[in-house]
């Protein structure tokens, strides 16, 4: 069966008469009987039940009626639906990111992209940027919000953009400071006053990027950092800092996360995380160019 004889049991379904069918169709009722014929052969049964002087749907017919009408209009909808594609206004957008990003650009960003394409799907996972640059590279996503490495040297085939930069701050146990432990100058740490306490930071080998920008601080300052626990999210790192484990480095933007136990601190000359959006150059999904325009016209 194809579409054309479809079109023809429905109308002979909605007319119950070869000829007025014949009418609606533009064409004379011989090749549509034998269309109609032939469509019952490839079924084997009747969809209609013909007399010299009627014709009605067979039990058979009446029952699939609906399920043609329903296919036919899907058909009709295609065109429609594969336009809304092309151009990006439905389908989908796979995009990771770091967990830093939660607190400062990725909120906003989904936030602006699904008001511009509300019929896009947005699949969000969160992952290290050690996970996520072999995955965009392997086509697995379309695109990730990345902390880049210090030379941006990423796989041939990648783009790169920077979407945000920020001061890191000192997040400390808020104990330590009533104590005493740490000397707190109108809301701001010295390095001298952090650069002895314990650390909690992420392990290098997943976020290289940060990991360093962190130890390179404390070396800066005279003292390698002293690390007595990793963890691989940022909410376990405060989590351990309220503890009182020791105290952590982490984008301004993390002020976000209210969290009883802690205190977010300004540090002297802080050093600056850069967070990013990484893709395929030659990834044509009508989705990313969507939001890579988004960025341009907000740039």
């Amino acid at each position: 069966m194809d579409v054309r004889q479809l079109r023809h049991f429905v109308a002979v379904a909605e007319t119950l008469h070869f000829g007025r069918a014949a009418e609606r169709l533009g064409m004379t009722q011989p090749p549509l009987s034998q269309s109609i014929m032939a469509l019952e052969r490839d079924i084997g049964a009747p969809l209609f039940i013909r007399t010299k002087r009627s014709v009605r749907l067979s039990a058979l017919g009446e029952q699939w009626l609906p399920h043609v009408r329903a296919g036919l209009k899907g058909i009709e909808d295609l065109p429609a639906i594969v336009r809304r594609l092309r151009d990006g206004q439905s389908g989908y957008l796979s995009l990771s990111f770091v967990s830093t990003a939660d607190y400062n650009v990725l909120p906003d960003l989904v936030r602006r992209y699904a008001a511009a394409y509300p019929e896009v799907e947005v699949r969000l996972a969160e992952a290290t940027s050690d996970l996520q640059i072999p995955a965009v590279a392997a086509g697995e996503r379309h695109a990730g919000i990345i902390i880049p490495p210090h030379d941006r040297a990423l796989p041939a085939g990648l783009a790169y953009r920077r979407l945000v930069s920020e001061p890191l701050v000192a997040v400390v146990p808020g104990a330590w400071i009533e104590d005493g432990r740490l000397s707190v100058r109108d809301g701001v740490l010295s390095p001298e006053a952090i650069i002895a306490a314990p650390v909690v930071l992420f392990p290098r080998e997943v976020a290289p990027a940060f990991h360093d920008l962190v130890t390179g601080y404390f070396a800066a300052h005279g003292r390698p950092a002293r690390v007595v626990q990793e963890a691989i999210q940022m909410q376990t790192i405060i989590s351990l800092v309220s503890a009182g484990l020791g105290v952590a480095l982490a984008p301004a933007s993390l002020r976000n996360l209210a969290r009883a136990g802690v205190a977010y601190l300004d540090l002297v000359e802080p050093p600056i995380l850069e967070t990013g959006l990484v893709w395929r150059r030659d990834d044509d999904a009508p989705t990313l160019r969507n939001l890579l325009g988004l960025l341009d016209t907000e740039a």
